[in-house]
């Protein structure tokens, strides 16, 4: 049986068919679709799969259901593997239970990111295995292998997806699950206890791994040799391979790469051989190209191909043979459409509150409210990573109190649900223990938004749709010692500016101030919101401009007068609010 999969698909299929139990991850594109797939999939016997508050959780509970006897399955964005960093690579000296893997989803292009780091260099930093596929039937091929890897090794393995293969759809031949039966449990302290005498004589060990590891990997058939004339080779791996395969000529040579590490050496030096020239075609760092070229063999790589952002076809023929693609001008100017807060979102009152006040630092957060630091609002002045917004906040108020300048300004924390489980919480005890001068803001919209609607510890739901234990934030707030922790609905901008000023005055009291703002993502299904539009009455608009500022899409001026797409607007009246002569009014849609 045939089905046309995205590579998220295909995996979700390939752990199902290799008998996972267990899997966690948090959301984040481009991984996030993977564990959507398993709650959404028939599947006879269902993958117990759950969202954790943040990768290290997920890699930690995915390695503890590994030591306990089942295959089980992490997977994360990669900035998320930053977060995860510390158990995987202490998993990697003790190695597994039963199979353990570890989905990177990089993100060249930073088409959802802070960063395109190549996470291949943690393969190699961790000393752990990886694979990485090129298309969906890889995707689901390659991560049944990967357990046979892990098991027949005893070492988690990272599997490498690129935004490029995570979505691209293609045809996938399926497989029948195979069942595997829990492995007995026993007490294994000098294994799986990582403590410093362990870990040296677990260090030998990983080395001697290492190297059984690299000459598997010389015969296996995850990496795939396509002979040509011999005078042109290209060594590549992922959706770069594919990107090759077009772009050289016929008669080409290529050696595809499907486990980027421990590297096939004596594979890579026999192909090398074979051709009198040697291309590496990779996206992002040399990280091929450098190891290639360290095992003396003489190769073409970065010197014509970009290091910074997403290959594709055209790029690679004209980087390398020069041969530009044809390109039609067009005559109509295309205007740009910067990202925004959608219409109705309810961080739009509390930004617009808050870039009112000329003393406010806002230390920012990763999530739909980033879009606060964008015109008009202006309403942000860093963003670092997830769950930095209350520990750098901290960073700003202590730097402010230590110079001098502590009664100039005032800092304000901003982060969302989510993001506040994720790694707010223990900025929020920074805060708290270290005696610092912030307010913590907490956009309360009841989901993970940016990601595509998961629900979180905040929501009362789990992966599968399932009543969970909803985790309540005012109360987490009061119990790490907030004195004052103040909720308001963003979009009453009366009660947003008072909720604001009256922190202010709690901070400066030396009292312990918190908000929450709390209203529902307008995109959260099975919520009921107000009906009805806004719409400007043209004879009593000024053309002030006022509404501008909040910096809704269905806001435009025309004729030197406010108007309001209909076919955008939700009703939220937050313009309405703003504009001093009352031009605009809620009708029915």
């Amino acid at each position: 049986m045939k089905q046309l999969m995205s590579g998220n698909e295909a995996v979700a299929r390939g752990a199902w068919e290799a008998g996972v139990v267990f899997g966690s991850a948090y959301p984040g594109t481009p991984s996030t679709e993977i564990f959507e797939a398993f709650p959404n999939a028939n599947y006879e016997h269902k993958v117990n799969a759950e969202w954790a508050p943040n990768e290290k959780v997920a890699v930690e509970a995915a390695y503890g259901a590994s030591i306990a006897g089942v295959r089980a399955l992490a997977a994360m964005k990669h900035v998320g593997v930053n977060v995860a960093a510390d158990p995987i690579f202490t998993s990697a000296y003790n190695g597994v239970g039963a199979g353990l893997v570890i989905i990177s989803a990089d993100d060249p292009s930073m088409f959802s990111s802070q960063n395109e780091q190549d996470n291949r260099h943690y393969a190699e930093a961790a000393k752990l295995p990886m694979v990485e596929p090129a298309n969906s039937q890889n995707c689901k091929d390659y991560i049944k292998k990967a357990y046979e890897i892990s098991e027949k090794f005893d070492t988690p393995v990272i599997f490498r997806m690129t935004t490029r293969v995570c979505h691209s759809k293609g045809v996938v031949e399926l497989g029948e699950r195979e069942e595997q039966e829990p492995r007995a449990y026993s007490r294994q302290v000098k294994k799986f206890i990582a403590s410093p005498a362990n870990a040296f004589v677990h260090h030998p060990e990983l080395e001697e791994r290492l190297k059984a590891m690299a000459e598997f990997n010389d015969q296996s058939d995850l990496n795939e040799v396509i002979r040509g004339d011999g005078k042109i080779g290209v060594i590549s791996s992922g959706v770069a391979y594919h990107y090759a395969h077009e772009a050289f000529p016929e008669g080409t040579s290529f050696l595809k790469l499907g486990m980027t590490w421990p590297l096939p050496e004596k594979l890579i030096q026999d192909f090398a051989a074979s051709v009198e020239t040697l291309y590496v075609v990779e996206e992002l760092d040399p990280f091929l190209e450098m190891h290639i070229k360290a095992m003396g063999i003489a190769c073409i790589g970065k010197e014509k191909l970009p290091v910074c952002h997403e290959l594709n076809t055209e790029i690679v023929r004209e980087c390398i043979f020069g041969i530009r693609a044809e390109r039609k001008e067009l005559n109509t100017p295309i205007v740009a459409r910067p990202p925004a807060l959608c219409p109705g979102c309810p961080h739009r009152g509390f930004f617009y509150t808050l870039s009112r006040r000329k003393d406010a630092v806002i230390s920012g957060d990763i999530g739909c409210y980033t879009l606060g630091s964008a015109d008009p609002m202006n309403a942000m002045d860093s963003v670092i990573c997830m769950g930095a917004s209350l520990s750098a906040g901290h960073g700003y108020a202590k730097a402010f109190e230590l110079s001098g300048r502590k009664d100039q300004y005032v800092v304000f924390g901003v982060i969302g649900d989510s993001t506040f489980f994720h790694s707010g919480i223990t900025g929020a005890v920074e805060i708290m223990y270290n005696d610092g001068h912030v307010i913590p803001c907490i956009l309360d919209n009841s989901i993970t938004s940016m990601t595509g609607q998961q629900d979180n510890p905040g929501t009362g739901k789990n992966l599968f749709g399932e009543v969970a234990t909803r985790i309540d934030i005012e109360k987490l707030l009061k119990a790490i010692g907030f004195t004052d922790v103040l909720v308001v609905d963003p979009q009453d901008l009366k009660a947003m500016k008072k909720t604001i000023d009256d922190a202010v005055a709690f901070l400066k009291d030396g009292r312990r101030p918190a908000i929450i703002t709390r209203r529902p993502c307008l995109l959260i299904k099975g919520i009921k919101h107000e009906k009805g539009l806004c719409k400007v009455d043209r004879d009593t608009c000024i053309g002030c401009k006022s509404c501008l500022r909040v910096g809704c899409p269905a806001i435009f001026m025309k004729d030197g007068k406010s108007n309001i797409d209909a076919t955008l607007c939700v009703g939220c009246e937050v313009c309405a609010q703003v504009c001093p002569v009352q031009a605009i009014k809620k009708v029915e849609a």
